[in-house]
């Protein structure tokens, strides 16, 4: 059963480009961590006005999404990422997750 996360970054004033550019060249092995763990439909859109990063993923299996936090890849892209968008400890981005108030699949 597929599930659904929706969630909001900020992306520094200025970065806007260089975020983009680094999510064309995606890491390989980060895709692959993604669909090993059953992530599927990934997109991230940017609110111009606010610099407000707004992502959403459908997911298989909630625990597979909680361990990717600890996964070296994801800690190593966290830290490559960490100079253009706001972050917590650990160069885990300030990540707040959305409540679904509407879908129509």
């Amino acid at each position: 059963m597929k599930n659904r996360f929706a969630f909001k970054m900020k992306v520094f004033a200025g970065k806007e480009n260089e975020y983009r550019n680094r999510n064309d060249s995606f890491w390989p092995e980060l895709v692959l961590l993604f669909v090993e763990s059953g992530i599927s439909n990934y997109s991230v859109f940017l609110d111009e006005h606010t610099n407000l990063l707004f992502g959403v993923l459908d997911f298989e299996n909630k625990e597979a999404m909680d361990n990717l936090r600890s996964s070296p890849i994801m800690e190593k892209w966290w830290e490559y990422m960490k100079d253009i968008i706001e972050t917590n400890e650990g160069n885990r981005p300030m990540s707040i997750p959305l409540k679904e108030v509407f879908y129509l699949p």
